[in-house]
């Protein structure tokens, strides 16, 4: 079976990473120099943390990965895990260098008896191995594991860098596309490049990389549908914005919830007074906080679009 594009494409070295120049400046000084402390790495997904850690390891150890530890704290986060398995590989000798590297990714699922079973890990087998630790929200780290950790903040891919690395894939791969397919799968990865990438190899099995193919696959609906349903509302045509939204449920097969957050995403997007769009966008929150607790899209959505049709 054929690798996945993400798996394919991935990065090798530090300096075929994208949209993370900083980052990656500062990761080459640790490769320079040979020496690295530990590492927490905090950003939203997709930005590039688990490729920056494999690529950080590869141009330390080159193809010696007996250094080399990943676990996905998702699937084994409990303090077990952290007394036997992380344990028992910090404490062997490194079969080349200085020191061994263990990735935890997804360590903010870890739990905290866990967290504090891991802190004393690290700072007794600092002098044999490194630790790298992944994670959406830096927050749900311990303040004792932060401290000993050098942070890095990895930000969203911008969106030109994100094209270039789809132009690049594309023209490898002798794939057709448009501009206007590159531009849709930018607006619907919001800077989450593993998933861009997932969507161009779908849209691709079409035979070519287009708006309506991108936007289909993605189940998302065209940001110019989403500001002629929020128009519409606000110029009192409420039966034209509910036929829209069934269209919208119907041809793309969206959720009330997927609805709601491009509406808050467009809303600033609006020819109108800023403090109706701050009205639009305390509507949408209430309304997304019933979805949340169990209330009827259909009846909730419609309801938006009457207490909108007010605001104006």
């Amino acid at each position: 079976m054929e690798l996945a594009w993400t798996e394919k494409y991935r990065p090798m070295k530090l300096d075929e990473m994208v949209g993370q120049d900083a980052i990656v400046d500062r990761l080459k000084a640790y490769v320079k120099t040979r020496s690295m402390p530990h590492l927490l790495f905090a950003g939203p997904a997709g930005s590039g943390k688990t490729t920056a850690a494999l690529c950080l390891t590869r141009e330390l150890f080159g193809e010696i990965m007996g250094n080399f530890l990943e676990l996905n704290a998702s699937d084994e986060r409990g303090i077990d895990v952290v007394r036997t398995k992380i344990k028992d590989f910090a404490r062997t000798v490194p079969l080349s260098g200085k020191f061994k590297i263990i990735f935890l990714d997804e360590a903010d699922a870890l739990t905290p008896d866990a967290q504090n079973a891991l802190r004393r890990t690290m700072e007794n087998y600092t002098s044999t191995c490194r630790f790298i630790l992944s994670c959406n929200y830096s927050s749900k780290i311990i303040e004792p594991i932060q401290s000993r950790c050098a942070l890095f903040r990895f930000r969203a891919i911008p969106d030109e860098a994100i094209k270039d690395r789809l132009r690049y894939i594309l023209e490898n791969e002798n794939v057709k596309f448009s501009e206007d397919g590159l531009n849709a799968i930018v607006y619907v990865s919001e800077g989450d490049l593993r998933r861009a990438i997932n969507l161009l190899q779908s849209a691709a099995t079409f035979g070519e990389v287009n708006e309506e193919n991108v936007y289909s696959i993605a189940s998302r609906a065209r940001p110019e549908d989403i500001r002629n349903l929020l128009n519409l509302a606000l110029n009192g045509k409420f039966l034209d914005a509910r036929n829209l939204v069934d269209k919208l449920i119907l041809n793309y097969g969206m959720s009330g919830e997927d609805i709601l957050l491009q509406m808050n995403r467009e809303v600033m997007n609006l020819d109108i007074d800023d403090r109706v769009k701050v009205g639009i966008i305390d509507l949408i929150g209430e309304v997304n906080f019933n979805l949340v607790e169990g209330a009827n899209e259909r009846i909730q959505i419609e309801a938006l679009l009457a207490r909108i049709m007010n605001l104006k």
